[in-house]
């Protein structure tokens, strides 16, 4: 199955904008079977799956996980692939 090349992870914040993070697909499976996507900086990880469920992978010891409101898929070919 084909899957988007990246999404954009948008979660809920304090101020009157939304946070916005964008994530692209890695090599790698998460522990559902579905492909990890990741940020720029490796440390937002998320595994997402065709339907747009999300579950958010730690990247570091004491982090903490938010869940995000939305995931939306962008367009095919709109980013490159990551390790």
């Amino acid at each position: 199955m084909g899957y988007p090349e990246s999404y954009e992870l948008i979660f809920q914040a304090g101020g009157a904008e939304d946070d916005v993070v964008v994530v692209h697909l890695t090599a790698r499976s998460g522990a559902g079977g579905y492909p990890v996507y990741e940020d720029e900086t490796g440390i937002v990880r998320a595994e997402i799956s065709e339907r747009g469920e999300v579950r958010m992978h730690a990247s570091g010891g004491h982090q903490v996980l938010g869940a995000p409101l939305l995931a939306r898929p962008l367009s095919h070919g709109a980013a490159g692939r990551c390790g």
